[in-house]
């Protein structure tokens, strides 16, 4: 059966090239477990379903396979990848590093960009609140990793941004999938106001506590979640 059967047909921006929409769009759906570790992507099925040649599709696997979210065999088959614990750790310590740094930034920005980003958070963060009622975890994941953009783009490091999502993949998943556990939606949104209203007070120890409060929530359940998903998880 085509993987992608049960997936809406990709509108391409004839703006753009073919090859980044393809990846971004593949990400999403591995990230989203719309489609699973485990599940072949055959290129010939990938470009009849967004309706391009199957040079831009393999482009797409194979900055896929430098994410690592797949696993590519020449000449045999394309595979969506386990979650890789090890690499998931190492992405968490290079991400807390980084905020930690650039939450320093913030808290000492002048008063105008200072006031002007904190206006934005509070926007982002007005986001997630109503992405909690109903609960809608694809709005509410799509608004986390909006806010802590926010951050890396006032700090004027935004292609550590890009550096830090490229190492992402695995730990993204492990935040899908910890994601819809109950308390957690909560969680997460109490901890970015928490960021928040540190960072609007400019006080940098109590926006530092806020965030490792933040990212170490998801590796708190890594037990439970390899418990719960072992086929998934390597």
């Amino acid at each position: 059966m085509n993987a992608l059967a049960k997936v809406a047909p990709l509108k391409l921006d004839r703006t753009r090239q073919s090859a980044p929409q393809v990846f971004e769009a593949l990400r999403a759906l591995i990230v989203s477990f719309q489609l699973e570790p485990g599940t072949v992507l055959q290129r010939a099925e990938l470009a009849d379903h967004f309706g391009i040649s199957q040079t831009p599709i393999r482009d797409a696997l194979l900055r896929l396979g430098e994410e690592q979210l797949v696993d590519i065999f020449p000449q045999h088959a394309t595979v969506v990848s386990r979650i890789d614990l090890s690499a998931a750790l190492q992405s968490h310590f290079l991400r807390r590093s980084i905020e930690l740094e650039i939450l320093q930034v913030l808290c000492g920005l002048p008063d105008p960009e200072h006031g002007e980003l904190v206006r934005r958070l509070h926007a982002n963060l007005a986001v997630q609140e109503a992405a909690l009622q109903p609960l809608d975890v694809a709005r509410l994941a799509l608004a986390d990793q909006a806010f802590h953009q926010e951050m890396y783009e006032a700090a004027k490091v935004r292609p550590l941004w890009s550096l830090v999502q490229k190492q992402s993949g695995h730990i993204d998943r492990l935040r899908r999938l910890n994601l819809p556990d109950e308390g957690k939606p909560q969680s997460i949104v109490r901890d970015h106001r928490a960021i928040l209203d540190a960072v609007a007070r400019k006080d940098a120890p109590a926006a530092e506590q806020a965030l490792r409060q933040h990212l170490s929530g998801t590796l708190a359940f890594v037990d439970d979640i390899k418990r719960r998903f072992p086929e998934w998880i390597v």
